[in-house]
């Protein structure tokens, strides 16, 4: 019945080919009968009428979060669809990927998955545990920073399993699972790490104890975040997958291999070069500080950049990652399709929708961020790198979204080789611009980062659909709705400034009422300038997208 349904919709444009029982499937493509047809009675019947196991699309595409990789679809494969070995098959295309087709036909593959997860992460984490104190000594040059590797590796098992819990979802076009997990995420985080630098004082914490601190926080929001996926996935699978038996995937190896070589290929190497960048950075501003505290103080304000200014930064990209899990899945499955139209639509509209959100972001960030820090860490450096590296969070963002689009489409292989070269980039800056300027060097090196990985990818993905430049939509018309609401949010700083000098709880307040009065006018802003007119296609979409399911079930 399903299968009619979905065929009733497609107009064959030549008679369907014949499918033998030994052939593979269409690889990347969902097989389904156009017609259902009796089995036989026996499992020898079945065998003689040639039955096979009908696969899905890989949707070849990752999310980034942190540096794991996320392979969604090719883990979750549907049960085995019997149909005979001559009957026509025209509708694989139309139903690759669609969720109304998989969720009739599951397999609960995860727990696998998961098995195979936590198996690796724990490999990781007693490598990573027992070498942590020669790494520490030989390889970053203080002993201080063993505390930190030991704690940080106890999140790996929770990083793995997460990974494959927020695939699944992203099969599942399911948006709300991922997002709340990475908001609980960074929350706890952010939290966690306000209260142990709050009384490292009180308890005599040097850096090394701050630095475990941080580090440790990470690894309980870590923990913390994959309890909430697996609690979702526990809901969302005993009503999808009920009481099937797992069944193995078709060519399981090729599709994963297929994705894994040019995206963990390009994650193993630009690990690398960060790893050399994270060493260099210290070391390089302990020259530039070599009589203003050295090597202490330069871990300081590098610790304060990547462990306050930048989890800040990164929070309001959890609110982004729910057009990620609604878009990303339909920018694949257009390439899939060839629907070269189609993928210029959903390319246009995401960036022009990060870019809104970008825009509002970063203008939060330059109006409000020093506030922000002082209030939740009392740093005043931290509330400076917000304050200058938030109008650069538009090129940021774009980047992130971009990056996920490029791998939807196949080009996995540019991704990594703009990651190499961006690395290169950043140690050589690094290199030399730190040792003469110091923070501000590095801040800089980071702009430029952005601006390249942003242009370079973009203009990659835009080369690859055809797509013409637009720099009014994507960046302009944001940037305007943008600076509006930063004027507005300069107003409500003035009117709430003794809020801002109240206890931590008024502080909090009164950024919290500025950021939403920002939104509001950037919102109003943004409405008339085309803001409106995608968030109407979006719902439309969603609804279409309901509907179908609705029809299908």
């Amino acid at each position: 019945k399903t299968s009619s349904r979905v065929a009733a919709s497609v107009k064959a444009k030549r008679p369907a080919k014949q499918v033998s029982g030994k052939g593979p499937a269409p690889r990347g493509l969902q097989s389904v009968p156009a017609k259902p047809a009796a089995a036989p009675a026996s499992g020898k019947g079945i065998k003689k009428a040639g039955m096979r196991k009908a696969a899905v699309p890989t949707l070849n595409q990752s999310i980034k979060k942190g540096s794991r990789p996320v392979t969604a679809r090719a883990l979750n494969t549907p049960a085995p669809q019997a149909a005979p070995a001559k009957e026509p098959r025209p509708v694989g295309k139309i139903a690759s990927g669609a969720k109304a087709i998989a969720s009739k036909l599951p397999v609960p593959r995860v727990p696998r998955a998961a098995i195979a997860a936590v198996l690796l992460g724990v490999l990781a984490l007693a490598a990573q545990f027992g070498l942590a104190g020669l790494a520490a000594k030989w390889w970053l040059g203080d002993v201080r920073a063993a505390g930190a590797l030991r704690v940080s590796s106890l999140g790996l098992p929770w990083m793995a399993v997460s990974s494959v819990l927020r695939g699944f979802f992203i099969a599942r076009r399911q948006v709300e699972p991922n997002v709340l997990s990475q908001l609980a995420e960074q929350t706890v985080r952010i939290g966690i790490v306000w209260a142990a630098l709050e009384r490292a004082d009180a308890l005599g914490w040097d850096v090394g104890g701050r630095c475990t601190a941080v580090l440790g926080a990470t690894a309980v929001s870590e923990a913390v975040s994959t309890g909430l996926m697996a609690l979702f996935y526990r809901k969302e699978a005993r009503r999808c997958f009920g009481a099937r038996p797992a069944c193995r995937p078709q060519e399981p190896g090729k599709r994963l291999w297929d994705i894994l070589w040019p995206v963990e290929g390009g994650r193993c190497l630009a690990s690398a070069l960060h790893t050399a960048e994270n060493m260099l950075v210290p070391a390089c501003l302990a020259v530039y500080l070599q009589f203003s505290g050295g090597r202490a103080e330069a871990v300081a304000q590098y610790g304060s950049l990547k462990g306050m200014a930048l989890p800040l930064l990164t929070f309001p990209f959890g609110l982004l990652g729910s057009l990620s899990v609604l878009l990303m899945p339909e920018i694949t499955q257009a390439h899939l399709r060839g629907q070269n139209g189609r993928l210029a639509a959903l390319i246009d509209r995401m960036l022009r929708l990060t870019g809104y959100f970008s825009a509002l972001a970063g203008a939060a960030f330059w109006v409000w961020g020093r506030p922000l820090a002082e209030a939740l860490y009392g740093s005043a450096e931290a509330g400076s790198f917000l304050v200058i590296l938030g109008p650069a969070m538009p090129l940021m963002y774009l980047e992130s979204m971009v990056d996920g689009a490029m791998k939807g489409v196949g080009e996995q292989k540019a991704v990594f080789r703009y990651s190499m070269w961006d690395s290169c980039l950043r140690i050589a800056g690094v290199l030399l611009l730190l040792p003469r300027f110091g923070m501000k060097g590095f801040l800089f090196v980071i702009l430029l980062s952005s601006f390249y990985t942003c242009t370079a990818n973009t203009g990659r993905l835009l080369s690859s659909c055809g797509l013409p430049l637009r720099l009014w939509r994507w960046l302009g018309a944001p940037g305007f709705a943008g600076a509006v609401s930063a004027g507005a949010g300069l107003a409500l700083r003035h009117l709430l400034a003794d809020w801002l000098t109240g206890g931590v709880p008024l502080q909090l307040a009164a950024v919290a009422l500025g950021g939403a009065g920002m939104a509001v006018v950037c919102f109003a802003a943004a409405w008339p300038l085309g803001l409106g007119e995608e968030l109407r296609a979006v719902a439309a979409g969603e609804r279409r997208h309901k509907k179908n399911v609705q029809k299908v079930k």
